[in-house]
């Protein structure tokens, strides 16, 4: 348990949580919509600080990251807790399944020995990932901290609905960023996730503004997030607030490992490939399908000349580029090497 960094005290002993873009109001003994953040006897609290509730070396593509440090492995962590209540999630167990318990679950995992975990590995990496950086955003910060000293990069896998006031605090220790964009309204997002869409967009400009690497991730669930409109609109906003040149993943769906949505089925592969197209003829660069290993679109193709750059089959991964650049015209491939 540690002080919250961003919060206001109020009258009668509430506290306004300034870590979210909800800003929660919190009264005395309660806790805030992420069901991590306490507020006793008028300060606010961070139940989850160093409680580690997962912790494991994926590759980077896992993330997924396509660009950034292709073919590494991260050192993957994450707290209980959510400040979305998704419908599809499929880290429900994590995210929400504790709230409503006293006991906030984890291993006490203290920021110094997630560095030297990272560091014993020989990992470049360490990945803020599972459920929602954002509501584990003292634990991150003070692992943050210490990996840049120790020369690792640190990503956020995140649904990027933080509050200003923590984005000012996080992006000079950011090196990476993907970013959930889940659908294209607010109505899509005050039904399916209980948030709203503008804050998400806002920081996904932020951070480009301050040059940290960002790929943006849309599940394409049917019925609900799978439209031509809806992809039209993700691929022109990339294109045109972000830059062409920021991967675009759009993923498969399965109803038998979410949360609440278990009756609908899965993404057809003919959705994805729709979604592929609408992205590449709106001029983005590099667009994914995933959850679907084996589909061509999982590979890097050079946007100049179309040569084959990286090879991906699921977490296998074979690169052919020379050093980020195309291995035939010479083409930038947009990648982060180190």
């Amino acid at each position: 348990m540690k002080e919250a960094l961003l919060y206001k005290a109020l009258k009668e002993k509430k506290v306004q949580c300034r870590n979210c873009a909800h800003y929660c109001v919190i009264e005395p003994g309660k806790r805030g919509i992420c069901g991590v953040r306490e507020n006793k006897n008028g300060k606010l609290y961070a139940l989850n600080y160093g409680k580690a509730i997962a912790v494991h070396i994926d590759p980077i593509e896992k993330k997924p990251f396509f660009h950034f440090l292709p073919g590494s492995h991260s050192l993957s962590i994450a707290t209980v807790g959510c400040n979305f209540a998704c419908k599809n999630c499929q880290n429900w167990d994590i995210s929400q399944g504790f709230k409503g318990e006293k006991e906030i679950f984890g291993e006490d995992l203290p920021p110094k020995e997630v560095v030297k975990m990272a560091l014993e590995n020989n990992l470049p990496s360490i990945s803020y990932t599972y459920t929602e950086p954002t509501i584990f955003s003292e634990y991150a910060l003070d692992t943050m901290k210490i990996a840049k000293k120790k020369g690792l990069k640190n990503n956020w896998v995140t649904n990027g609905f933080w509050s200003k006031e923590l984005f000012g605090l996080i992006w000079p220790y950011l090196d990476a960023a993907n970013v959930d964009l889940k659908g294209f309204s607010d109505e899509f997002y005050i039904k399916v996730c209980e948030a709203r869409l503008q804050p998400v967009l806002d920081n996904l400009i932020a951070l480009k503004q301050k040059k940290i690497w960002v790929e943006v991730t849309t599940l394409s669930i049917p019925t609900l997030s799978d439209s031509e409109e809806m992809f039209k609109g993700i691929a022109k906003f990339i294109k045109e607030k972000l830059g062409p040149e920021t991967p675009w993943h759009i993923t498969q769906f399965s109803g038998a490992i979410s949360w609440k949505l278990q009756h609908l089925p899965e993404t057809p592969t003919s959705i994805l490939k729709k979604a592929y197209e609408i992205g590449k003829k709106t001029g983005l660069k590099y667009v994914y399908t995933g959850n679907v290993p084996g589909l061509p679109s999982e590979d890097t193709l050079c946007p100049k000349c179309g040569t084959l750059a990286i090879d991906r089959m699921a977490y296998i991964v074979r690169r052919y580029d020379k050093n980020g650049k195309c291995p035939k015209c010479g083409a930038n491939l947009d990648l982060i090497l180190e």
